[in-house]
């Protein structure tokens, strides 16, 4: 395990160094959304918009499925990719491009770093019509993720992280991931959730590169956007201060509720209420 000092500066090292399908419901009345185009059910464009959910790091897509389960169950098409986790440019430009793929407005939602990825990715896909951010980072264009970190009183994760490495496939060279240790994953990522279902989360976690949190912004797309936002008041991960203040900067829309930073897991139910909201804007 690591502590918070040397993962800092690891990932300032890090920092420096870098400077130099979609699942569609059964039809209804409801159910005018858009698909994508890779399915023989894909609806008409000018329906009304898609969801596509961005998970976090430590986490994969399927950190959604009491979200996925209602939408669905509400009419709403839905779509949760794979966020590859390697870095703000290498993610956001994947989510950008399964974005525009679908015909039709979208509505962005992004879980922790998935609000890093969905706050630049937007600003390259066209058919986005909102932003969600559920316990997650909205960041400023020139802001790293260990920037926004360091300003935390709130976040313990530097304190339960390990350091991994991964080869980049340049012959011999490997690279630096995070992942969250075994021994506190559940204090720091998911409080409020069974310690037997967190064992599983821990189990399951994909680690995050060093440039996930080393990577600037490099757009904004909150400013030309409506937003609004989940902040969880027990996130030991995000932190809920700086959560909160970006929601704030954001002038998003905003829902406070008790829970941890996987309140999209712990209370699903509060996450589509606001995700509907933002439908209902589009």
């Amino acid at each position: 395990m690591v502590n918070r000092r040397a993962v800092i500066s690891g990932i300032a090292a890090g920092s420096a160094a870098l400077a130099g399908g979609l699942v569609r419901p059964e039809s209804s009345s409801a159910a005018k959304q858009e698909g994508t185009p890779m399915t023989d059910a894909t609806p008409a464009a000018g329906s009304s918009p898609t969801v596509v959910l961005v998970h976090g790091a430590f986490a994969d897509a399927s950190s959604w499925n009491g979200v996925v389960e209602r939408l669905l169950a509400a009419g709403v098409p839905v779509v949760a990719p794979a966020n590859p986790l390697r870095g703000i440019a290498h993610d956001s430009a994947y989510i950008a491009s399964a974005i525009s793929q679908i015909p039709g407005p979208v509505v962005a939602v992004g879980h922790s770093y998935g609000g890093a990825v969905i706050t630049n990715a937007a600003a390259n896909a066209d058919n986005v019509v909102g932003l969600v951010y559920v316990a997650a980072f909205a960041p400023e264009v020139g802001e790293t993720l260990l920037q926004i970190e360091g300003d935390s009183r709130d976040s313990v994760l530097t304190t339960a992280l390990v350091e991994l490495r991964y080869p980049t496939g340049q012959g011999a060279e490997t690279a630096v991931e995070f992942a969250i240790s075994a021994e506190k994953f559940h204090e720091a990522f998911a409080a409020d959730v069974p310690v037997d279902q967190t064992a599983v989360m821990q189990a399951t976690q994909r680690p995050a590169a060093q440039a996930c949190f080393a990577e600037p912004t490099t757009a904004a797309a909150w400013k030309t956007l409506p937003s609004w936002a989940v902040v969880a008041s027990g996130d030991y991960a995000a932190g809920s201060d700086v959560v909160r203040s970006m929601a704030e900067r954001a002038g998003a829309t905003t829902t406070e509720v008790e829970g941890s930073h996987v309140i999209m897991v712990s209370k699903p139910q509060v996450v589509v209420d606001a995700i509907m909201s933002a439908i209902e804007a589009a």
